[in-house]
């Protein structure tokens, strides 16, 4: 479970949250690497300021998403709550995530096989059964897309950011615009289980194209990757939908 953790400490493992430390900047806050005095290695993210958010409530949903525990989830190790600042401590998980792997920064490093595709899409799909199935209350994470799934060095997967939506009372303020949602939360504005697997099968698709799944950059008939897909398979071109990036 996760353990409060000291803003003094936080700030000697930033090295006072240095811009040099920053490795992440999405929705629900900016993620800096650092390291604690006994030499962990770990993620610290510091929330948005987060108003009307009770000390106690928080620390109640933390230490909720603390006790979840699962070798594809990145595990929450401690919180810091310290006059209007809200942090995260996470476990460092090293290798970057799967969109710098399939169009960012880590492909300087080579490229995903085919084999360590599937290993991250089924570990994802572990995590996600298990955060919808085996737990009580279950937890919708909201916000699955390739930059939340983290790679470790053996190319397993590790979800992070959930049950932040529940933690941030989640409006749409938090979900980023490139984001893909499932066709009934047009309707009913709602994100649940269903939302969460049809994100899932746009980071399948993502990992199987190598494509982003908005892109402003291809022609006007290729920009929604759903749509494209849909369109290529229609005509009987299915095979030249995959990633030339993937070796034979």
């Amino acid at each position: 479970m996760g353990a409060l953790v000291y803003l003094r400490d936080l700030q000697v493992a930033t090295n006072r949250f240095s811009k040099d430390n920053i490795i992440g900047d999405g929705g629900y806050g900016v993620v800096y690497q650092g390291h604690m005095i006994n030499g962990t290695p770990v993620a610290v993210k510091k929330l948005l300021n987060n108003p009307g958010q009770a000390d106690k409530d928080f620390r109640v949903e933390v230490e909720a998403i603390g006790h979840v525990r699962h070798k594809n989830l990145v595990r929450l190790l401690g919180y810091c709550m310290e006059g209007t600042q809200r942090m995260l401590v996470y476990e460092y998980v090293n290798n970057g995530n799967l969109e710098q792997w399939l169009r960012g920064g880590m492909r300087q490093h080579g490229y995903l096989t085919w084999e360590a595709r599937m290993k991250i899409l089924l570990g994802t799909a572990k995590a996600l059964a298990y955060l919808h199935e085996a737990i009580e209350p279950k937890v919708v994470h909201r916000d699955i897309k390739s930059s939340n799934i983290l790679i470790d060095d053996n190319f397993d997967a590790k979800i992070s950011d959930f049950g932040l939506a529940k933690l941030l009372g989640a409006g749409k303020s938090h979900i980023t615009t490139r984001f893909m949602f499932a066709p009934e939360y047009a309707h009913s504005g709602l994100l649940n289980e269903k939302s969460d697997v049809y994100s899932f099968g746009v980071v399948l698709l993502e990992a199987i194209t190598g494509r982003d799944p908005v892109d402003y950059d291809r022609p006007e008939n290729e920009v929604n990757l759903v749509e494209w897909l849909k369109m290529m398979v229609a005509g009987r071109r299915s095979e030249e939908v995959v990633d030339p990036m993937i070796r034979e």
